[in-house]
């Protein structure tokens, strides 16, 4: 197992970093998937405060 597909989730400074990790390691990176989840419509927002 030297080949790896890569699946990140969610924003961060780590992102980067961890597929530089385990490129030094020694693995192959073949792919790179950005797996983060994206609202579609999402929840309601909260009510404006009126003063």
């Amino acid at each position: 197992m030297k080949s790896l597909e890569v699946r990140i989730k969610g924003p961060g400074p780590g992102r980067e970093s961890a597929v530089r990790s385990l490129n030094n390691v020694g693995y192959k990176i073949t792919n790179i998937i950005d797996v983060t989840p994206i609202p579609h419509n999402g929840c309601r927002p909260p009510k404006k405060r009126r003063v």
